[in-house]
């Protein structure tokens, strides 16, 4: 995500926070950075934990796997409404207090979920965690250059937004793993001691971190109003719809169509994981070159894979090889669509941000909610297919509507 704005007239003059004093000590710095990338980690894996074990836990409470999607929906409609809403209400609080405050809230959480008696009570836990994802992310976002000296700001924002591709390659295998081993609420129980000790953690190194920019919401609505921002804007509900949709769902699938087992689902998880991170940097490495084929090959390998689950996904050398692709392909989205939205706003890096998150989880949860409506009333594979028919439509609206390579989108 990108880190600062320039000072605008839609926010106060200050000093930026990339410029703000940093953590008293290099060793210091580094492990505030440290504590960071794993409040992220603690949030990432906490938020798509449920995918490895969404039937364990829709079994226990007698609720069916659509139902059991609620999960994942629900964090995500939470943090869409609270990525502006704290980053406008909070302005004024240190940081280093709010990130606090967050991870607490997240252990709280983590530890409601492995304690519920209803599914009632494992949907106001995710509220939490939603609530946790928008406001964390937030702030997170920009915290890099105040916590380490100025020459090592980007290596620290590197090293911080490293915990998303491993919360999914070491964070979901593992709960999976975990909750195969001694049940799901043991997984969320050492998710909640993990928090605890990140919590720990903050406390001991970061360093007080006053506001220093307040972030004003007739900013957002500017650069919404962009036309950049807007295209943008459909191109990660296209895209973040048609893979959520999905890969919620990818345990039933493999569970009920390749008949694989709880061990080979995690080692399916991990692989997927690991092609993730390849994703990642190969997209990243692309779309700054390359925005519209970067984007669009990201699209339309996720519209190969998934569309081909239920016919190659019955076998698993079929299934896993799909996964590879499936992905090395989600790895670049996210990568692609920040990208977009830092291109559309160049002088308001921090609001695109915002709205990048926003849009990201809104239709995250959106995506998981038609799944499960879908998996509920057709099939499985019928999942696949519309999520794969949904991703070839991002590779159409480029090349129809998308701004040409070489320049940026209009603004």
């Amino acid at each position: 995500m990108p880190r600062t704005a320039a000072t605008t007239p839609s926010e106060d003059t200050a000093p930026s926070e990339q410029t703000a004093t940093p953590a008293r000590t290099p060793l210091r710095g580094r492990l505030a950075v440290l504590s960071v990338m794993l409040g992220i980690f603690a949030i990432v894996t906490t938020e798509i934990l449920p995918i490895g074990l969404l039937t364990s836990i829709g079994s226990d409470f007698a609720v069916s796997d659509g139902t059991a999607g609620l999960m994942m929906t629900v964090p995500g409609l939470l943090a869409a409404v609270s990525a502006p809403l704290v980053t406008v209400a909070t302005a004024r609080v240190d940081r280093r207090l709010m990130l606090c405050a967050f991870m607490l809230l997240l252990a709280l959480a983590d530890f409601l979920v492995a304690a519920a008696t209803d599914y009632r009570l494992v949907l106001v836990s995710r509220v939490m965690v939603g609530i946790t994802i928008g406001g964390f992310w937030s702030i997170a976002a920009g915290l890099a250059g105040r916590l380490v000296r100025p020459a090592s700001a980007g290596r620290a924002t590197a090293v911080i937004f490293s915990a998303v591709p491993l919360g999914s390659v070491l964070g979901v295998p593992a709960g999976t793993f975990i909750g195969g081993l001694a049940g799901w609420r043991t997984a969320f129980v050492v998710m909640g001691a993990l928090s605890v000790g990140v919590l720990a953690l903050m406390l001991l190194v970061v360093p007080p971190l006053p506001p220093v920019r307040v972030t004003r919401a007739s900013l957002l609505r500017a650069v919404l109003a962009r036309p950049g921002t807007r295209f943008a804007l459909l191109l990660t509900f296209l895209m973040v719809l048609s893979h959520f949709a999905t890969y919620t769902y990818v345990t039933p699938f493999l569970e009920r169509v390749t008949h694989a087992g709880p061990a080979l689902i995690t080692v399916f998880l991990l692989v997927y994981g690991v092609a993730g991170i390849v994703g990642n940097f190969v997209g990243g490495a692309l779309v700054t070159r390359r925005p519209r084929a970067a984007v669009s090959l990201a699209a339309g390998l996720i519209a190969a894979a998934t569309a081909l689950l239920p016919v190659l996904g019955r076998w698993e050398a079929g299934a896993v090889a799909l996964l590879i692709v499936w992905g090395v392909a989600y790895g670049a989205v996210p990568v692609c669509s920040q990208a977009w939205y830092a291109r559309a706003a160049p002088d308001a890096p921090e609001a695109a941000s915002v709205l990048f998150t926003a849009s990201f989880q809104a239709t995250f949860a959106l995506g998981a909610l038609a799944g499960g409506a879908v998996l509920d009333r057709v099939s499985v594979s019928a999942v696949m297919l519309l999520g794969g028919a949904t991703a070839a439509l991002v590779v159409v609206v480029v090349v129809v509507a998308g701004p040409r390579s070489g320049r940026r989108p209009a603004v």
